[in-house]
């Protein structure tokens, strides 16, 4: 029994005094733990300072039933029961007894409310017993914070998010997710939780708890109201056609802002939604929108001229067994290179690159390059698709001997819708090109922190002079009535761009069964002194009712121009309003010579707008009864010129 006692003894010292702290340790670590609290994610702004992504902070509500003294919790039971009955909508002796039953049980954590926002967490705080706060009254506050998108689905996978899954896999896209880890997460804090059974653990305040550090606020370029009017015509049409998915980008031609970037993708329910990113993502065979890449590098190294006259060949050209067809049958015989491009004659331009480049291709492809086309933009969000510019001398199995003509046109080279923009931008901007920004400023409780300035990737993509002819090209496309997109041309504002078809998928068996294609628009407006460039690009619409650019992808151009010309007046139409018009200003003055020289006399009214002859007879100095037949300019008047008139004598006026 004495040995036995000392061996007792023997190991109480032992686990005191040897392993003690050990023993501590464990016992702290299985009852105690550091947590992490997480920062507010900043904000997402646009350029006008409307919210497009925020952090909604909600609350869990609960009290430790043991931590009141037996005094208040007696005082405080039956009015924190009537609040939490009108909150909750239980009766109040409904939550005396569980209030009761709680810490009978000695729960040290017991749930009032789950997921409130921050106006009932203000409101449950107050509550009686709950107002004394933690040591007192036993209140427990748990935030945790969900990320909202004030404006929907539209433009949401642009703006993007941040998403951690149970493997610690992250998804980052959109301006949220790449600017998510330098601006917006913020800074975690650290709290320490005890463990109270159950699986539950409970925080607790000391003088170790470490706030975090809110995220700050990204303000990027898009505008609400461009995105929302690009959002609209996109879905429009592809509603229309019944298109597979398409995207649409709205940028300033000068500084390279994103004003709208609109994704929608078709559910197999033929819904559609922000699916993917395909204006940054998607690298696919432009088409026809490549011709203007290939006439300017044909142009710059004065190998052709708008003016070089080129054969069609009825419409159809062969290399190495493989055919190049103009839509139109019959091509369109002999034409000028720049002709060729605004009807958008494969055969004619393939000929020209062909005749021009065929002895040295390689030659034609340092052009493109020269022109940033075979680099990505570098942009911050994640995913973005590579071009691909086949190149003799890189033995990757992209090369052939029909490479260069297929080129010329737009297949076997494949950049993303937003890579094509920025080219088309470079011509509108006189040849810089300017990398596509998303963003504008950051700031932190409303002080600047940093701002983001233009981004020149190429001062000049080529001379002055070509960049006057694409300009002309891209113009006379839509303008001149032989154009491909002359059904957009309006009187009231002015359009330069490209169409685009492309077959996409040709390689498969069933293709001629299910034929598939990429019809798209590229250009800016309006055609003098650029404000915005825009690209739409809609993929495999249904065939059946449209497929070419033109009818297809043009129209959401057109839409999207109109809209903002009417919605967002651009500063030079504004100053127009003072410039003087020949026509009109000489209208004016005939019929204020009129209003000066005939007082009593009756003047020559025929050919004069109706609504003038009126307001001109009523001002003599003669009382005169006027009748108008009709509107529009006046043809007969009832009183011949020169004839003296009387007091109150009737004047007839018939127009039309």
């Amino acid at each position: 029994m004495f040995v036995f006692g000392l061996a007792v003894v023997f190991k109480l010292l032992s686990i005191q005094f040897i392993d003690g702290d050990k023993y501590k340790a464990l016992a702290e670590k299985r009852v105690v733990k550091n947590v992490v609290i997480p920062a507010n994610r900043g904000n997402v702004y646009s350029v006008n300072g409307n919210l497009l992504a925020t952090s909604i902070p909600k609350y869990d509500i609960r009290i430790d039933a043991i931590t009141p003294s037996s005094k208040n919790f007696k005082k405080y039971l039956k009015p924190l029961s009537d609040s939490l009955s009108v909150f909750k909508g239980k009766s109040s002796g409904y939550y005396q007894r569980e209030l009761s039953k709680a810490r009978a049980n000695k729960n040290r954590y017991y749930l009032l409310a789950r997921n409130i926002g921050y106006s009932d967490y203000i409101r449950l705080r107050n509550f009686p017993l709950l107002s004394l706060g933690a040591f007192k009254g036993g209140l427990i506050v748990e935030q945790t914070t969900k990320r909202e998108h004030p404006m929907g689905g539209i433009a949401q996978r642009t703006i993007g998010y941040e998403r951690i899954d149970e493997k610690g896999n992250v998804t980052r896209p959109g301006i949220d997710g790449a600017f998510g880890m330098k601006y917006l997460r913020g800074v975690n804090g650290q709290r320490k939780k005890q463990r109270i059974g159950k699986g539950q653990w409970k925080p607790l305040s000391d003088a170790n708890e470490v706030e975090p550090k809110d995220g700050y606020d990204v303000y990027t370029t898009i505008d609400v109201n461009i995105q929302d009017i690009a959002h609209h015509a996109l879905l429009e049409q592809l509603e229309k056609y019944k298109a597979e998915h398409g995207c649409v980008v709205v940028m300033e031609v000068k500084t390279g802002e994103i004003r709208a970037i609109s994704n929608l993708g078709r559910t197999s329910k033929g819904k559609y939604y922000e699916k993917l990113n395909y204006a940054v993502g998607e690298s696919h065979e432009p088409g026809s929108t490549f011709k203007l890449m290939a006439l300017a590098v044909a142009l710059e190294q004065k190998v052709v001229d708008t003016t070089t006259i080129v054969d069609t060949e009825k419409g159809v050209l062969t290399f190495y067994g493989k055919k190049v067809r103009d839509s139109k049958r019959g091509g369109y015989g002999k034409i000028t290179l720049a002709k060729a491009f605004e009807v958008s004659s494969n055969t004619g331009v393939v000929k020209a690159i062909h005749n021009s480049y065929n002895d040295n291709p390689k030659k034609f492809i340092d052009g493109l390059y020269k022109m940033n086309l075979d680099d990505t933009l570098k942009l911050p969000l994640i995913g973005e698709g590579k071009p691909v510019i086949p190149d003799p001398r890189i033995k990757n199995g992209k090369w052939s001997g029909i490479a260069l003509q297929w080129m010329a046109y737009g297949y076997n080279v494949r950049l993303t819708p937003l890579q094509s923009l920025t080219f088309y931008n470079a011509v509108a901007n006189d040849g810089e090109m300017v990398r596509p920004r998303f963003l504008k400023e950051v700031k932190e409780f409303g002080n600047v922190v940093e701002t983001f300035d233009k981004d020149i990737i190429n001062k000049q993509i080529c001379s002055k002079e070509t960049i006057g002819k694409l300009q002309q090209l891209l113009k006379n496309v839509v303008e001149k009535k032989h154009g491909t997109g002359n059904r957009l041309y309006s009187e009231n504002f002015s359009m330069a761009g490209k169409t685009g078809t492309a077959q996409t998928e040709y390689w498969m068996e069933d293709w001629s069964e299910n034929k598939r294609y990429v019809s798209s628009f590229t250009g800016y407006f309006p055609a003098e002194n650029p404000k915005y460039s825009c690209v739409v690009v809609i993929h495999k619409p249904d065939t059946s009712v449209g497929y070419y650019g033109a009818d297809v992808s043009g129209p959401v151009f057109k839409r999207i121009a109109q809209k903002i010309y009417t919605d967002t007046p651009l500063v030079e139409e504004i100053e127009t309003l003072s410039v003087k018009t020949v026509s009109i200003e000489k209208e004016y003055e005939g019929y204020y010579d009129l209003a000066q020289t005939y007082k009593t006399i009756m003047p020559n009214l025929i050919g004069l707008p109706a609504m003038d002859a009126l307001a001109l007879l009523e001002n003599m100095d003669v009382n005169l009864k006027v009748k108008l037949n009709g509107s529009g300019t006046v043809k007969k008047q009832s009183v011949n010129k020169s004839v003296k008139l009387k007091e109150n004598q009737t004047v007839v006026l018939s127009a039309s």
